[in-house]
């Protein structure tokens, strides 16, 4: 009977840590989304901020260091979909190098969808 336990409590020991394995997985995922989207934000808040100075003031240099520390959080999960055939790295690099409305909308929807929608505009 002994002989038939052991094999049963090593498969259990193996199970425990594969679900505390993903258990952290998910939160640090968690954390990358949460990241990101309040990087997304706050280069939002930056850009909008910026648009209302004139062209010479600081705002602008802002605006920039902002968008690469949002490129930065976005790097983990560049390959996250968003929609429209589009990666999350593709969208993002779009909104923010390219002015293009429609990608700011979809990563702004990514993080709607991930929990996070508070931390955008």
């Amino acid at each position: 009977m002994l002989k038939a336990v052991v094999p049963v409590l090593a498969l259990v020991a193996v199970a425990a840590g594969c679900s505390s394995s993903e258990g952290k997985d998910e939160q640090r995922l968690t954390g990358l989304r949460e990241n990101y989207c309040l990087q997304l934000g706050t280069w939002q808040k930056a850009r909008n901020t910026a648009g209302t100075d004139t062209p010479e003031s600081s705002g602008y240099d802002e605006v920039g260091a902002v968008a690469q520390d949002a490129l930065l959080a976005m790097r983990p999960l560049r390959d996250e979909a968003v929609g429209g055939g589009r990666t999350l790295g593709e969208a993002t690099v779009a909104a923010m190098n390219n002015s293009d409305s429609e990608a700011e909308g979809r990563v702004v929807k990514y993080c709607g969808d991930v929990g996070f929608e508070t931390l955008t505009r």
